[in-house]
């Protein structure tokens, strides 16, 4: 069984290199056009054939998304931004929209084309039809069990991919209306206002004002809030069943988030390709856990969901470690981490710090010095840079954290 590709998400270019870095075998990312998340901070041209050489001569892929339900109006620049994007070497292209998928063959016809999870492709008539179009890879829906999953595997011989973690849409395989709705911003063309996380409420038409909870937390209820997905258990399972590729979600993650996540796949994908499937180890699992995050699901790989997916508290997110500051450089002469600073941390703070090789390291904070070496009590500013003694080399883009009960 060969070992399927690690695809992380790059929502930016900060965020492209922590993924090469923690382990990513390819990453995925979006234009400032045509991809499915407005919100990200996504890549300029000259960002985005940065990241495509920093992936490239690290031996990392780069799929660029131009997955939105195409309007006539979006078909105006689209053939520029193609062009574009085969220029700067991307290794495919993610896309949803039949007419998209068109352009791209008939315009670039040697640009693999990866049908985005938004075609629903739930059945193995559908993916032999795609297969049949030419296309490269099918990212699978959602909604597919491991059973369906085989069985689409055992019918086609495209290559398949499916997401193994990150936040599930309420929506069928994403495709949703309620934010057009609500906001008028509209889901399927990469503007959701995440409406379902929203806090909601009965009303009674002749009680206006007065909001009935239909649960027990009167705050409202979050039963449109899905469970985050995490299959880092079920690795075996996916790998026996032939999936090419498994996908982390999380272009509008942290980068923290980005760096704990795939580490942690990584590792589990190389223990199981070294020692087999019963190799797993639950180190990955609280590693995971350090990162925000809703409670984990297996989302539809056993059967449908149910209760056991949804959310039904006003407690979201779920938050161990804060991400306090980001390793720029390291000098070895001195033994002093240039650290850019995200979130406050001060003298005395015992810090974790997660590396992209080996174990994190237990560090406690001893000395702060500013740029030009004066002493500090703390780091309070957002981005200040500094400098902090640490007990061992540490590279470039490792992670300084603390636990949140000890955040001050």
């Amino acid at each position: 069984m060969k070992q399927p590709e690690l695809l992380a998400p790059a929502g930016d270019l900060e965020k492209l290199k922590v993924a090469v870095l923690y382990g990513a075998d390819a990453v995925y990312l979006g234009g400032k056009h045509f991809s499915l998340r407005a919100g990200s901070g996504n890549f300029s041209a000259a960002e985005m054939s940065e990241g495509v050489q920093f992936a490239h001569a690290r031996g990392v892929r780069v799929y660029a998304a131009v997955n939105i339900f195409a309007h006539n109006k979006d078909l105006e620049l689209l053939p520029a931004y193609l062009e574009f994007i085969q220029r700067v070497g991307v290794d495919g292209v993610i896309v949803s929209d039949p007419g998209v998928i068109s352009l791209v063959q008939k315009l670039h016809p040697g640009l693999p084309v990866h049908l985005s999870t938004q075609a629903n492709t739930t059945n193995w008539v559908a993916a032999r039809f795609w297969e049949e179009q030419g296309v490269a890879r099918i990212i699978l829906a959602r909604e597919l069990s491991l059973a369906e999953i085989k069985e689409i595997r055992r019918q086609v011989g495209v290559e398949l991919e499916m997401f193994v973690h990150g936040a599930m849409c309420i929506a069928y395989s994403g495709r949703c209306l309620l934010s057009s709705y609500l906001t008028g911003r509209g889901a399927n063309q990469g503007d959701c206002a995440q409406s379902c996380r929203w806090k909601y409420a009965l009303a009674e038409e002749n009680r206006p004002g007065e909001y009935l909870p239909f649960e027990e937390d009167g705050r409202g209820s979050y039963i449109l809030s899905s469970r985050d997905l995490c299959l880092i258990e079920h690795l075996p399972d996916l790998i026996e069943a032939g999936v090419n590729s498994i996908k982390i979600e999380g272009r509008m993650k942290s980068i923290h988030y980005v760096a704990g996540v795939v580490k942690a796949y990584r590792e589990a994908l190389d223990a199981f390709g070294a020692d087999g499937p019963n190799s797993f180890n639950p180190v990955w699992l609280d590693e995971i856990g350090k990162v925000s995050h809703r409670e984990y699901t297996t989302g539809f790989l056993f059967g449908r969901p149910g209760a056991a997916g949804q959310h039904y508290d006003s407690k979201i997110y779920r938050r161990r470690y804060s991400f306090i500051g980001l390793v720029r450089s390291y000098d070895a002469l001195t033994g002093l981490a240039t650290i850019e600073q995200r979130n406050r941390f001060a003298i005395g703070d015992e810090v974790e710090i997660l590396t992209p090789e080996g174990r994190p390291v237990q560090q406690r904070i001893k000395t702060i010095y500013d740029e030009e070496g004066g002493r500090l009590e703390a780091a309070p500013h957002p981005q200040q840079v500094v400098r902090i003694p640490v007990d061992r080399e540490v590279t470039a883009y490792s992670m300084l954290r603390k636990p949140i009960a000890e955040i001050k």
